[in-house]
């Protein structure tokens, strides 16, 4: 049986709900919008979501965001043109809004689980080709903010329509489920991997053992880290490689907080196949396509970023790596920091382009305060706005020309009136 949401005019909706609950599904959400529904979608979780046809109830929003989510979209038509409206966004199941509830039933309980879109597999083709599925977030000793940066990468990727997992890698122990308030009993990660080295690791598996941190328009997977350093023999690198390569089939974004440790000495032991404290970390490298290389913005982080950023370009491609400065703060170097920071790598490293993130401690801590993103605790706060441009810069696909060329016809239509 299926669990759907609602989206209908009142008279439609009274035709159609009887049959539906005398077939055994379940109804977990009836409301007038679409805006309405697309806020409740991870909250609710349906199976499918009807809804008519007509503008106040269908929009391609909505449909993008069933469509990320792998939930199913039946629109009922009721006129010519509404059907013609939601052919035009694309969408594939349509019914008339005056037709045999018996219908709907069937398309429910029975229908084939096909994309709401009829072009989905090729936009998802080209999406795929455009974005980076593994972000890793590395940084040196000295709390930089590598589980808030990402935290708030995996909200920000989130927040713009795309199935997201946040994982704790971090074998010396994990972070984002106390900053997320969210329970750590059993390690979500060391769970995935113990599966993944038996090769039990699959998609239902990933379901049960994820953590869901819901957010208005913002949800996404958490596999949480170890409770305590000792446990850390149960991330190897073969099993945290093929666990993330699991997840890398099963979402579109894969965002791991990585230990800080970078160093091989361990290698040297007499037991070569003695497990690996640092195997974690490179497995997570090497499996990423972007490296988020994260400092803090004072001479003591600057100068471990730096000789940290030397040993990273030994392991990944240095293209891969973006080097992020947290916490710029004049306070710390000085009259015009950005500039300083700027010159400091340009000169000792070749970097030319880094992102800088202002020190907004007021904003991190009601993040910490309230176990919430920074996305959702402090949406206007300058950090936040410096890591959602990180996140469209460099993340993020770029936009399809027709919809720019859609949203340039609107601007121009809404200045006209």
């Amino acid at each position: 049986m299926a669990r759907l949401a609602f989206a209908l005019e009142p008279a439609v909706e009274d035709r159609f709900l009887a049959g539906l609950v005398e077939a055994g599904h379940t109804i977990v959400a009836r409301v007038l919008g679409w805006r309405d529904v697309l806020d409740g979608l991870d909250v609710l979780a349906p199976d499918v979501v009807v809804v008519g046809a007509a503008a106040a109830t269908l929009d391609a929003e909505l449909l993008a965001a069933c469509d990320t989510r792998g939930i199913r979209l039946v629109a009922l038509a009721g006129s010519a043109r509404e059907r013609a409206e939601a052919r035009r966004l694309g969408l594939h199941e349509v019914l008339d809004a005056d037709g045999d509830p018996a219908e709907l039933e069937q398309l429910v309980a029975d229908g084939p689980a096909l994309p709401s879109r009829l072009s989905e597999p090729e936009r998802s083709a080209r999406a795929s080709a455009d974005r980076p599925g593994v972000v890793a977030v590395w940084g040196p000793a000295g709390a930089p903010g590598r589980t808030t940066t990402a935290i708030s990468l995996a909200s920000e990727l989130a927040a713009a329509g795309h199935l997201v997992a946040l994982v704790d890698a971090d074998p010396y122990g994990g972070a984002i489920a106390p900053v997320l308030g969210l329970l750590d009993e059993a390690p979500g990660f060391a769970s995935a991997c113990r599966l993944a080295g038996s090769g039990a690791l699959d998609r239902v598996e990933l379901e049960r053992i994820a953590q869901r941190h819901s957010s208005p328009r913002a949800s996404f997977d958490v596999f949480t880290g170890l409770v305590g350093p000792s446990r850390w023999p149960e991330l190897s690198h073969d099993r945290v490689a093929e666990a993330l390569r699991v997840m890398r089939a099963r979402f579109e974004f894969v965002v791991v907080d990585t230990g800080f440790s970078l160093e091989r000495d361990e290698e040297l032991t007499s037991d070569p196949l003695s497990p690996r404290r640092n195997a974690a970390t490179f497995a997570a490298l090497e499996a990423a396509d972007r490296v988020v290389a994260i400092g803090l913005a004072d001479p003591v982080g600057l100068s471990r970023l730096l000789r940290g950023h030397a040993e990273l370009v030994d392991l990944v491609d240095p293209a891969s790596i973006d080097v992020v400065v947290n916490r710029v703060r004049p306070s710390a170097l000085g009259i015009d920091a950005h500039a300083q920071v700027r010159q400091t790598l340009r000169r000792f490293a070749g970097l030319a382009d880094a992102t800088l993130l202002p020190h907004d401690g007021r904003a991190a801590d009601a993040a910490i305060l309230t176990a919430r993103t920074l996305r959702d605790a402090a949406p206007r706060s300058p950090l936040r706005a410096a890591l959602r441009g990180y996140v469209d810069a460099r993340l993020l696909p770029p936009p399809e020309p027709r919809r720019r060329a859609a949203f340039a016809a609107l601007r121009r239509r809404t200045a006209a009136a």
